[in-house]
């Protein structure tokens, strides 16, 4: 048990929830007497998938939580030292699994912060049972759409403990158009959207690709959702060819584009140029795809070439990624910048918080967020909706750079701070 305000944001539920069985009195003790501790303890739990189809989110896992252990050792509030432990806990990318290791870091853990990354199958069901318990929780790596209203969110009301910091569908789908722009390239675009809450965002009607394509001149054929790890893409592979899609877009799992590429090719579709969410992301992904992964496009959330620097470390986003390259010999990847970013946040909130013993003081210095990052900007007082505050998005292709694959930034439209590295060029 902690020192709560009595009309703070989830305050009354979690107390129920804490104080209903004995089984928890001895650490509800323990909470009581740790702000008189030499150097008290703040505990977070970090979920995101280290294992399943969804592990190349997570690679960098190790690395970073390295660092930031190293980074949290020691924070000032209110004039005392706090120590952070990180404990960090893999949904298997699965979100039945993401729920249940959240719950356990929140009742039996006891954690005072919980955070998540990694598609709406982690982040949702995390922020989910944060919600209910009443525990401040942060996350990212989702567009807040899937996120919001994957959650049956209220622009009106929004959530109360938990908040998350992503671009939108908008963002992705103005890059993207950005990236298409091109006299040589006809406005037929393939989508490829599964039946998950990231495909069913992007796919919506309103919501998603469909209406601002149709906007901008486009003609989208939707073959509609297929099953995520689907073993069979000729359906969609006729439609597109019987459309003469010229562009392959959608959002996938790794496993699925790659049956996918692969079936396209065996049956004779060539677009000009296929952009894909999700499994376009890891330099593992485009490796295995060999000769046939250079000249494929994606979203770019983070490189080494975004002009920004961690609050925590003063590191730029190019030694970030060059520190992991030298300590891994793996290439850097994307989500190294918001797992970064997510703990500076958690710094900077514990650094701000008016009583680290009350879930609703923490809440309300995550409300209160201003603060410059590795990734950009992070205020949630900008919204585009409440709980929501949005990083830079540009787009790229993967090219052939000194014999390795490299994914270059070919255009920053809807982030022009953010610098372009080469011009896109067609399949």
């Amino acid at each position: 048990m902690r020192f709560r305000n009595s009309g703070g944001p989830g305050v009354s539920r979690r107390n129920f929830i804490r104080t209903a069985g004995t089984v928890l009195a001895a650490p509800a003790i323990l909470r009581w007497t740790r702000a008189y501790a030499q150097t008290p303890t703040i505990k977070v739990g970090h979920v995101s998938p280290v294992t399943g189809p969804l592990a190349g989110f997570a690679e960098a896992n190790d690395y970073i939580l390295e660092g930031i252990r190293k980074s949290l050792s020691a924070i000032d509030n209110n004039g005392k030292s706090w120590t952070i432990e990180v404990i960090s806990k893999d949904s298997q990318s699965n979100p039945n699994r993401a729920a249940e290791v959240a719950a356990d870091l929140i009742l039996k853990d006891e954690v005072d912060i919980i955070v998540a990354a990694s598609t709406p199958d982690t982040v949702n069901p995390v922020s989910d049972q944060a919600e209910v318990n009443g525990t401040p929780c942060i996350t990212t790596d989702c567009p807040w759409q899937p996120y919001f209203f994957g959650r049956n969110g209220n622009p009106e009301q929004g959530f109360e403990t938990t908040y998350h910091f992503f671009w939108g569908l908008e963002d992705v789908i103005g890059a993207f158009l950005s990236l298409w722009d091109n006299p040589n390239v006809g406005k037929k675009v393939g989508g490829l959207f599964p039946n998950d809450a990231d495909g069913n965002a992007w796919g919506d009607p309103e919501r998603g690709f469909p209406k601002p394509l149709s906007d901008a001149g486009y003609s989208l054929t939707d073959p509609g959702r297929y099953q995520p790890m689907s073993d069979d893409f000729s359906a969609q592979i006729s439609a597109f060819k019987a459309a003469g899609a010229e562009i392959v877009t959608g959002n996938m799992i790794p496993p699925d584009f790659a049956t996918f590429w692969s079936q396209a090719g065996q049956q004779g579709l060539k677009p000009r140029i296929v952009t894909i969410g999700k499994a376009l992301l890891f330099p593992s992904v485009i490796a295995s795809l060999g000769e046939r992964g250079i000249g494929l496009s994606s979203e770019i959330w983070w490189s080494p070439n975004h002009p920004f620097s961690s609050s925590l470390t003063d590191e730029s986003a190019r030694d970030l990624a060059e520190g992991y390259v030298k300590a891994t010999n793996r290439p850097w990847t994307q989500p190294i910048g918001f797992k970064h970013a997510l703990f500076e946040v958690v710094a900077d909130v514990v650094k701000r918080s008016a009583d680290l013993d009350d879930p609703a003081a923490i809440v309300e210095a995550i409300k209160a967020t201003s603060m410059k990052t590795i990734v950009g900007a992070v205020d949630w007082s900008k919204g585009p909706v409440k709980n929501v505050t949005k990083t830079p998005l540009v787009a790229g292709q993967w090219q052939n750079v000194n014999g390795k694959p490299d994914l270059v930034i070919t255009t920053n439209k809807t982030a022009p701070d953010i610098p372009v590295g080469g011009e896109l060029i067609l399949l």
